[in-house]
């Protein structure tokens, strides 16, 4: 922070809230005294896209106090320097701020301080730039000059975005159960999260899942990742897309939509929170791959991938 002249300058850290409110003003503190770095701590409470400027402002009440404490002492302009601090003071006092009812009083005694003529004028001087006062005008400032900066972003994200423990679990295999003629059953939302208590009693924070969407037919994989798949092989959940949907789709086998909401809210009740494997990969049989050519290829072997440009194309369509 800097300006012309030989003033005092100070600045405010401003927090902006998610819904474009200003969340808090920090006034903030010189660390490099003759260098003039500043610097504040604000504090957001809520997840959301946060903003933050400073405020840089030129700041009557210390350059006062800084003169006012050099010419009392030696004896010159006394009166006119008490007569300014009582100025700087009362304009404190008029402009709009959010100041406790604590700090006004302070400010409005060391106001009356400055005219009691039945005192020194080191007495009033003293008063006037207690520890006190210079406190309370920290916290609620008079601004001259107010300068802002730019607005930044801030990204304010819930704590387990940047440390969790996660628990992946595979929602087929939990609960699946074979039939007296040897085929399976698939496990699905209801009875994987019977497995939730076990994992929250772990200490985990995250259940962590393998994708949950319709798995395509064309070329799938069957047991140990063979190339041939037997009547009853699921194939893999990475192979996605089939006549049930596709990413914005549930595996039929696992249950409906409703039904993994209530797994969440299992999840939740037992102190978890539920992450789904992003996966990009999708089978030919995925409906967008039908829908949307443009945005895909097919590799030697038949796999289907993303073209290399997929937003290249004049559609105004997205998946």
């Amino acid at each position: 922070m800097f300006r012309e002249g030989h003033d005092a300058v100070s600045a405010s850290a401003v927090l902006i809230a998610p819904d474009g409110s200003v969340h808090s003003t920090v006034t903030m503190v010189d660390v490099a005294p003759g260098l003039d770095r500043f610097r504040a701590l604000v504090s957001p409470d809520a997840p959301g896209d946060w903003t933050f400027r400073v405020e840089g402002w030129s700041d009557p009440y210390a350059t006062w106090a800084h003169d006012a404490t050099i010419k009392v002492n030696a004896g010159v302009d006394v009166g006119l320097m008490l007569d300014e601090g009582a100025l700087v003071l009362g304009r404190a006092l008029d402009q709009p701020t959010e100041r406790t009812d604590a700090d006004t009083r302070t400010i409005q005694d060391a106001l009356a301080s400055l005219g009691d003529d039945s005192t020194t004028a080191l007495e009033r001087l003293g008063a006037a730039t207690s520890p006190q006062v210079r406190a309370a005008l920290a916290r609620g400032p008079l601004r001259d000059l107010v300068s802002p900066s730019a607005t930044y972003p801030l990204r304010v994200d819930r704590e387990l975005a940047l440390a969790g423990a996660w628990y992946e679990i595979f929602p087929r295999s939990e609960g699946a159960e074979q039939d007296a003629d040897g085929t399976w059953r698939s496990g699905t939302f209801a009875t994987a999260a019977r497995r939730l208590p076990a994992i929250a009693g772990m200490g985990f924070d995250v259940v962590y899942l393998t994708p949950v969407h319709p798995i395509g037919t064309t070329y799938r994989k069957g047991r140990n990742n063979s190339l041939t798949a037997l009547e009853g092989d699921p194939g893999s959940p990475y192979a996605i897309g089939s006549a049930h949907g596709g990413h914005d789709a549930i595996h039929p086998d696992l249950g409906t939509v409703d039904d993994f909401r209530q797994f969440v809210g299992s999840a939740r009740e037992h102190g978890l929170e539920v992450a789904i494997d992003l996966a990009l990969q999708c089978s030919p049989d995925h409906p967008w791959v039908a829908e949307h050519p443009e945005w895909f290829t097919t590799r030697a072997d038949g796999t289907i991938a993303y073209a290399e440009n997929p937003r290249r194309s004049t559609r105004t369509s997205t998946p």
